[in-house]
């Protein structure tokens, strides 16, 4: 029991998804007893137990639509009647989604970066700022802001994106923006923006039609200019803007 709870606190730690499922009462003969828990993946593997057999199979189901709609569920089992599992006592399992930040990843640590990462983690988002330049970093001040100086495409192809990525695309140079944009928008995310003018904007939606990068639809998906349209002019007022575009987005995926 202790060590799912341990394991449960490191992958909140981490942020990383699962449910945790919790038998909170029993009636008669039953597999385990109440307290005994269970974790699972959103892959649909688990840790631990909660008695096997189709009951746990339908806990595991159970857990698996939790993850997806954030909502917790009390799962209530006849193991005879329901299951068809000789032990015939009964038991209600508790599901809830361990609490997982959502992720805003923004490619380009510059000025408008560096604010809407500072205003983001501040609100309960788990930041990463990307960018290759040497000592773009240097001004950062340590904490819960993660940096990664490293090619744009390295960690494109190695990062595990998930419905919870926000992505803010704001590197220093156009043809980054463009590159950056065409590689994540088929990675799976929540929000994907890129900063711009309209005449940025309509160039790069020319030419990514024209080379064929991506389609008019996906395009249409993708928040450009990005953030909403207020009169800003410094880093920090345009970070906010994009900040408030994400948080209604977050807020109306979580109805």
């Amino acid at each position: 029991m202790t060590d799912i709870l341990v394991q449960a606190s490191e992958l909140i730690k981490q942020n990383k998804p699962a449910a945790l499922c919790t038998i909170v009462e029993t009636g008669g003969s039953t597999p385990r007893k109440a307290n005994s828990r269970m974790l699972v993946f959103p892959d649909g593997t688990i840790s631990g137990t909660i008695g096997g057999g189709s009951v746990e199979k339908e806990v595991i189901e159970t857990a698996l639509k939790v993850l997806k709609t954030n909502k917790s569920e009390l799962l209530k089992c006849n193991l005879k009647q329901d299951y068809e599992m000789e032990c015939g006592g009964s038991m209600k399992v508790f599901i809830e989604a361990l609490a997982v930040m959502p992720e805003l990843l923004i490619f380009g640590g510059g000025h408008i970066g560096k604010a809407l990462s500072s205003f983001a983690s501040s609100v309960g988002f788990a930041v990463t700022v990307i960018d290759d330049r040497d000592g773009i970093f240097n001004s950062y001040q340590a904490g819960s802001i993660k940096t990664v100086n490293i090619g744009y495409n390295d960690f494109i192809n190695n990062y595990d994106f998930s419905d919870n990525t926000y992505i803010v695309v704001v590197t220093h140079q156009h043809k980054n923006d463009y590159e950056v944009l065409s590689k994540v928008c088929t990675k799976p995310h929540a929000y994907l923006g890129m900063i711009g003018s309209k005449i940025k904007v309509a160039q790069a939606t020319k030419t990514l039609l024209e080379e064929k990068v991506l389609s008019e639809e996906i395009i249409k998906l993708i928040d450009m200019p990005i953030g909403i349209p207020i009169k800003c002019e410094t880093p920090e007022e345009i970070a906010i803007s994009i900040l408030a575009k994400i948080i209604d987005i977050k807020n109306q995926n979580s109805k």
